[in-house]
């Protein structure tokens, strides 16, 4: 199963790069490469949406490399851990950006 993030960023092009850098980091620490996939961006109210969906191998990798800090998160179900973990990851590294689950 894949997951797929929506992005939300009122600086496209700095958190895009953010992101970018963050998950090639996030590849090579896993050794899974090109996977993952970003939308075309759509604007409204001053923010820019994006669509951010990670193949199986990437996310199965982040969610074992990573049990430990998933398993603190006090959710019911995997994908909003998964999300809530990617949504940290992001804003620990100053990608400024706002993330939710699109199901």
């Amino acid at each position: 199963m894949s997951i797929t993030l929506e992005i939300g960023t009122k600086y496209y092009l700095d958190d895009l790069l953010c992101i970018k850098k963050h998950l090639s980091h996030m590849e090579s620490l896993l050794n899974c490469y090109s996977s993952y996939s970003i939308s075309e961006p759509s604007s409204k109210f001053g923010w820019t949406f994006f669509k951010l969906e990670f193949k199986s191998n990437l996310q199965i990798s982040i969610s074992e490399e990573f049990s430990d800090i998933l398993a603190k998160y006090q959710l019911n179900d995997e994908a909003g851990k998964f999300t809530k973990f990617m949504s940290d990851y992001f804003v620990a590294r100053g990608c400024n950006v706002k993330v939710k689950s699109v199901t």
